[in-house]
């Protein structure tokens, strides 16, 4: 009879995963650079933000975080970012996505929060004597 019940419960927690803060679907892989629509710069937490258009619309969709290691400035006056190879944090279909190994997409990325919106308001725009980087 407890092997009954211990199937039941296993049954319940695999049947809803959202229940337990577990995304639908599975993350898809970073999108390629022609899909993107704007780069933003987290001072805070040194990231480098890649903002995509998965469906090329201009709408945001897809939102890759990568830790900064080092930045300056080109001869021009660009800022110039030394990043990880792949991100640390993905935004997509209101979830957040953690990647610890920062391994690519491979199925190891862990939910970190979802029904989340991505707040492209809370960053300044870069400018650089009055320009845009």
């Amino acid at each position: 009879m407890k092997a009954w019940r211990w199937l039941i419960v296993a049954a319940a927690v695999l049947a809803a995963p959202h229940q337990l803060g577990w995304a639908s679907g599975s993350l898809p892989p970073e999108p390629e650079l022609n899909s993107r629509v704007d780069e933003l710069y987290d001072h805070e937490a040194r990231l480098f933000l890649i903002l995509y258009s998965l469906k090329g619309d201009g709408e945001v969709d897809y939102i890759t975080g990568r830790m900064v290691q080092d930045y300056s400035r080109s001869n021009y006056g660009n800022p110039v970012y030394n990043t990880e190879s792949f991100p640390l944090f993905y935004w997509w279909n209101h979830t957040m996505w953690n990647d610890p190994e920062q391994d690519g997409v491979n199925g190891n990325e862990r939910v970190y929060q979802e029904n989340v919106e991505f707040d492209r308001s809370r960053y300044k725009p870069c400018l650089f004597n009055g320009q845009a980087c």
